[in-house]
């Protein structure tokens, strides 16, 4: 099964292949993560490639492309480890935003967002509820003609860099409702950490935010929904993002496996070790096999459907990055994992891949009570 890109798919993977080679090096990127964690400039040049305006309607401004196309576009740049959100802002809360396009605040925001001048980034787990966060604890009520937001959010991506957080809430009917909140507003606080990939994160607390009625992203009852439609997009952006990863770790193990000298002939000439990269090949191709599926299905179907089969390929997928990425490591012996090689840098990412959005276990089980169930 294979990825037959479009000419556009094509064309913008050449450029971002362009810009990884020449802007966005290994040395470049692990500078970055040791420092600001976010370079200005880097997101600017995403912009003018599109990046961020590429989900965006083009009645805001934007390319008006598919889903699919934007994971494509993340299939290529993975395996350069972005640090700018280009899977938080212009993929998830563009597709958020993008599904409530009527409402003030999605009119206001994504306009800046496609020509790259504005970040966005959802804010809904919870620390005590983690990624099942289905009925958030942050609550909003009615005040005057605005809202009162009390709470707290944890695991916000790039919060500290963001211009604008798209906030989860149960609202006073006891449904869930989605708020654009900015990060200086007076009760906002952020308390900014780096994740185990080198990825910025934020926990973030609402002291009795006051925002004006225009802050509220969705119409009432459409709340859940919304998150539904992007977590299924998210589970689809890691499968896409892990296949680049994977392919690029494989290559890189290949490589060495073929330079490293041992007993005067290169490692990669003994067949155990042939065997194990032949193993990790095999677990590449079916991951690639399952991203693909989630991509196909991730905006299209019935519910219930497409939740099953993004459960099977996200289990499949985090079995694949723990398998290759641990093999990678091993092949490249004590080496693989100094920060000096990218491949150690590749093992952490796909490591957070696995347990974002649940692990492949909890994913299995997902996948066997709806079996059980329909």
């Amino acid at each position: 099964m294979q990825w037959h890109a479009t000419e556009q798919q094509s064309q913008l993977a050449d450029a971002l292949e362009r810009f990884m080679q020449r802007d966005y090096s290994f040395e470049q990127r692990r500078a970055l993560a040791a420092g600001a964690g976010f370079s200005p400039q880097s997101w600017a040049l995403l912009a003018e490639l599109g990046i961020t305006a590429l989900l965006v309607p083009e009645t805001f401004g934007g390319l008006g492309a598919s889903v699919q196309d934007g994971l494509h576009a993340l299939q290529t740049l993975a395996p350069a480890l972005p640090l700018e959100p280009v899977v938080a802002s212009s993929l998830l809360a563009t597709h958020l935003l993008s599904g409530c396009s009527e409402t003030a605040a999605a009119r206001a925001w994504l306009p800046r967002m496609a020509e790259g001048r504005a970040i966005a980034t959802p804010a809904h787990f919870e620390a005590e509820q983690g990624f099942a966060t289905e009925q958030p604890q942050t609550q909003a009520r009615h005040d005057g003609d605005g809202w009162l937001l009390h709470g707290a959010k944890s695991l916000v991506l790039q919060a500290q860099f963001a211009d604008v957080l798209l906030v989860s809430a149960t609202a006073g009917d006891g449904q869930m409702a989605w708020f654009a909140v900015e990060p200086g507003s007076s009760g906002v606080h952020l308390r900014a950490y780096p994740l185990l990939d080198g990825q910025r994160a934020a926990n973030v607390t609402f002291d009795g935010v006051r925002l004006p009625a225009a802050a509220r992203i969705d119409r009432p009852g459409q709340g859940v929904a919304l998150y539904g439609a992007m977590r299924d997009v998210w589970l689809a952006a890691l499968c896409a993002e892990a296949v680049g990863i994977l392919q690029a770790t494989l290559d890189a193990t290949v490589t060495y496996l073929n330079t490293r000298q041992q007993f005067g002939q290169p490692i990669g000439r003994f067949q155990v070790l042939q065997h194990r990269a032949v193993r990790m090949w095999m677990e590449l191709e079916q991951a690639r096999s399952m991203a693909l599926l989630a991509a196909d299905v991730c905006t299209q179907g019935d519910a219930v459907h497409r939740t099953r089969l993004l459960a099977a390929a996200k289990a499949r997928v985090g079995q694949a990055c723990s398998y290759v990425s641990q093999q990678a490591v091993q092949l490249h012996g004590g080496m693989g994992m100094t920060d000096e090689m990218q491949v150690s840098h590749w093992f952490k990412r796909l490591t957070v891949i696995e347990l974002w959005l649940h692990d492949s276990d909890s994913h299995l089980q997902r996948y066997a009570n709806s079996l059980r169930a329909a």
